[in-house]
């Protein structure tokens, strides 16, 4: 198979796609329908990728795109899904999702929730335990999903969505910067929808 991974270069899936004998190719900027005909694709994954997917490439590859997220979904679709996990004190964990015309929708293929209990963690040390933690959720389930035969389920009613412009209320907070306590953060935004 030709697997296109999108997102940033040198993805830490690759070695595991490689290991079936897969050709890949790696893409972070945008993608069209010509592209994916041209390169003769078979597959995507989508894994840190910050464009939206079009509608004729999923049309193209019909349940053979999905997308690695570091959220449990429906919580926190969309941009910076850690930080509003503790903004809005919503589960946390990571999903590996269908891919289809909406941002983080698709169906459901394997999620895991992760436990942020203990102290001392920061935006960046939860960050990096979910990237861990999904790279390891896609090194189990990539056989499955590969062969076709990984379940699926719709996703819940409800959850959350944000952009990126929606940080910006919240930055004074980062006093750290991706190094500020998560404790500092919790129900920060649950706060301000009260008084608002």
């Amino acid at each position: 198979m030709k697997i296109l991974i999108l997102g940033k270069p040198q993805s830490p899936i690759k070695p595991i796609i490689w290991k079936y004998g897969d050709e890949v190719l790696e893409r972070e900027d945008s993608i069209d329908a010509h592209f994916m005909k041209e390169n003769k694709i078979d597959f995507v994954i989508s894994y840190g990728y910050r464009h939206i997917i079009q509608t004729s490439i999923i049309d193209h590859l019909p349940n053979r795109i999905i997308n690695l997220h570091v959220s449990c979904l429906p919580w926190n679709r969309g941009a910076d899904p850690n930080l509003w996990s503790f903004l809005e004190d919503t589960p946390k964990g990571v999903s590996i999702h269908f891919v289809d015309e909406g941002i983080d929708t698709g169906d459901i293929i394997v999620q895991k929730e992760v436990d942020f209990s203990g102290e001392g963690e920061t935006l960046f040390t939860t960050y990096q335990r979910l990237q861990d933690e999904v790279i390891q959720l896609f090194k189990s389930f990539w056989p499955k999903i590969r062969a076709g035969q990984c379940p699926r389920q719709k996703q819940p009613e409800g959850g959350t969505f944000h952009k990126t412009s929606d940080r910006k209320r919240f930055e004074p907070l980062l006093v750290k910067g991706w190094d500020t306590p998560v404790d500092m953060l919790k129900g920060k935004a649950l706060h301000e929808k009260s008084v608002n």
